[in-house]
């Protein structure tokens, strides 16, 4: 064989084999990387990610506290005033026990006029029971012209057999407060009135409840949207297998919740209020609430959990500093609320804004961006930690705007609360057998909420709504 052709598939072979060395390093360099990834996903929990505490089970529970230890003792403080079952001045009903014969020698007592009385009050229930009222329209003829005259049920009383308003708050509050199924509502019923309501006429109180509060939902829209500041959010449930979200918008005096088969812009538009809305949205990161034309402040409760994860996780240092800088000018805001300001004065805005600064520059020396391999395409995957950085770097007035605005919180606790009860409601219930049904609770809740929250109880509330004359809510 000619010498030049040998040396020619030597050197054939060898770039075979130096590309094949090329390609398996590669290949060992991107496992490493996922190995990484997933040790760090295993690492997350409720304490370090937004992950939710029901995704802990079986992890080590004792995380670590993101608020910080008050100095203030366990219980009431100085000042509180305690309160305690008190006695009333008028009663219902009073019993007297009376003294027969003489305990010692037994003489018989029952003609001795009382010296005095010690008394005890004993707070319960009468014994409930279903009480049925029959309801009779006269109807006569006119002796002069025969015409037949009727007189007028009530208002509400349409049927020949139905119940009342008593037996139909109770229902709604039971299933849309207190998140009850519909079978155990019934069995409650048949046990305390010995009486069971059928699952069918609880949808239909439910219903008519929902169909009351037209007007509400409508007013409580406008109102929202000319506030200062909303805080939204949005999670995940079911019905017949299938993945729907509920969006909530709110404030410290209104909650809106609206079921939606989107998660995006398609589900926020259809609410009708982040459209025409122009002050401040508070939200944590979820892309598509950016879409909109209003000021944003990112929830800083969120970005203490990632902080975490990052010190934790990653051994950020950058991140532990991030993180006692956030609780600090949260604590200087709170601080200058409690006395009474508006507003930090241009010093301290100075101050922080520029420290805030000095952290991005420290973060980006620290954890510098990662450099793009050669024919390598996409985007180069970055740590949570460089994440982090880029994010505040880009969102600097976003993270900030809590100093900026005392009316705007620090964090998305509002929007959070008013969703967890969609998860209590999974937890009890389990998921929805409709879409309609979905509405029809999303609308209750949102007006038993903003009841609440403006001083008027559930269940008067829904007293009302079921009259056909429901609260509506105040800006």
């Amino acid at each position: 064989m000619n010498k030049d052709l040998i040396i020619q598939l030597q050197e054939q072979q060898l770039r075979r084999q130096e590309l094949f060395i090329i390609d398996q390093a590669k290949q060992i360099t991107d496992l490493l990387a996922r190995i990484v990834e997933l040790e760090n996903n295993q690492k997350k929990n409720s304490g370090n990610s937004s992950k939710p505490p029901s995704t802990d089970i079986g992890k080590d529970k004792r995380t670590k506290s993101l608020r910080g230890i008050s100095d203030k003792k366990a219980g009431g403080q100085p000042g509180h005033e305690g309160k305690t079952l008190e006695r009333r001045l008028t009663v219902d009903k009073t019993v007297v026990h009376a003294v027969k014969n003489c305990s010692e020698c037994g003489k018989d007592l029952r003609s001795i006029g009382t010296a005095k009385y010690e008394s005890r009050q004993v707070f319960d229930l009468p014994p409930i029971k279903l009480s049925v009222t029959e309801h009779q329209s006269e109807i006569k003829y006119c002796p002069c012209c025969q015409t037949v005259n009727q007189a007028s049920f009530p208002k509400g009383v349409t049927q020949p057999v139905q119940y009342g308003v008593e037996i139909q708050k109770l229902a709604v509050y039971f299933n849309n407060y207190q998140l009850l199924p519909y079978k155990r509502t019934s069995k409650m019923f048949e046990d305390l009135l010995g009486h069971r309501v059928s699952e069918a006429s609880l949808v239909s109180m439910n219903q008519r409840c929902a169909n009351n509060l037209a007007g509400f939902t409508e007013v409580l829209k406008e109102i929202l949207i000319d506030q200062p500041v909303l805080n939204a959010d949005e999670t995940g449930y079911y019905y017949n297998g299938d993945r729907n979200w509920l969006h909530v918008i709110t404030t410290e005096k209104h909650t809106q919740y609206m079921p939606h088969a989107k998660r995006g812009v398609e589900a926020m538009d259809a609410m009708g209020i982040l459209l025409l809305f122009k002050g401040t949205l508070v939200h944590d990161f979820w892309k598509p609430y950016n879409q909109y034309a209003c000021d944003h402040s990112l929830c800083n409760i969120h970005h203490l959990r990632d902080l975490t994860f990052c010190e934790e996780v990653e051994k950020s240092t950058w991140a532990a500093g991030m993180i006692k800088y956030l609780l600090d000018t949260n604590k200087k805001v709170s601080t200058a609320k409690e006395e009474g300001k508006t507003a930090l004065s241009k010093g301290q805005l100075y101050y922080w804004n520029k420290k805030y600064d000095e952290l991005i520059e420290t973060g980006w020396n620290k954890h510098p961006p990662p450099k793009k391999q050669n024919k390598k395409r996409g985007v180069v995957k970055k740590s949570k930690t460089q994440n982090m950085i880029q994010r505040f770097e880009k969102y600097k007035g976003a993270v900030l705007a809590f100093m900026n605005d005392f009316r705007v919180p620090f964090g998305n606790n509002l929007a959070e609360q008013a969703i967890r009860m969609m998860k209590v409601k999974q937890k009890i219930s389990g998921c929805f057998r409709s879409e309609q049904g979905a509405k029809t609770f999303a609308t209750i809740r949102s007006y038993i909420s903003t009841m609440q929250k403006q001083g008027i109880a559930a269940i008067d509330a829904l007293h009302a709504a079921i009259n056909g004359s429901p609260y509506m809510p105040t800006a």
